[in-house]
């Protein structure tokens, strides 16, 4: 199966994981979960830039795993992926996960919310989380809510 074109920027703010993010592997992740042709930016934060952005753009004082600032759906999919890379390597560790594996996650999850997906009500996460794990199982990745 095709996979949509994809425009992508990668930004290490923290490069601390930068060798397990190699840019072809960023780029299958996210087209992978793409609908649509796409141009995204993802950009690897410390927790204080992560922290910093989830206060100002959601009232939130701490820093989260992904934030997804979505600008465009269709024709083309535009969007910003904020990863936190301290917040992302403490879950992996506390859940048992392989780091890379939860990254591609994270990418996918934050690629879904780019294309409207959502988790705030039950329906709408059961149909977000079955789509996650359809893409990662796909990716070779294992069903990231079966822990």
């Amino acid at each position: 199966m095709s996979r949509p074109d994809l425009s992508l920027s990668l930004q290490f703010a923290d490069a601390r994981h930068r060798e397990q993010l190699p840019r072809h592997k960023v780029q299958r992740w996210i087209r992978a979960a793409l609908e649509l042709p796409g141009e995204i930016a993802v950009r690897i934060v410390d927790a204080e830039e992560g922290r910093q952005l989830n206060k100002e753009f959601r009232g939130k004082d701490y820093a989260t795993n992904v934030l997804t600032f979505d600008y465009s759906h269709e024709p083309v999919v535009g969007a910003d992926l904020v990863i936190c890379a301290e917040v992302v390597e403490r879950e992996a560790r506390e859940m048992g996960l392989d780091l890379v594996a939860h990254y591609a996650h994270m990418l996918v999850h934050g690629t879904l919310h780019a294309q409207g997906y959502d988790h705030e009500e039950d329906d709408e996460a059961e149909c977000m989380e079955a789509r996650e794990t359809e893409i990662l199982l796909a990716l070779g990745f294992a069903d990231p809510y079966q822990r």
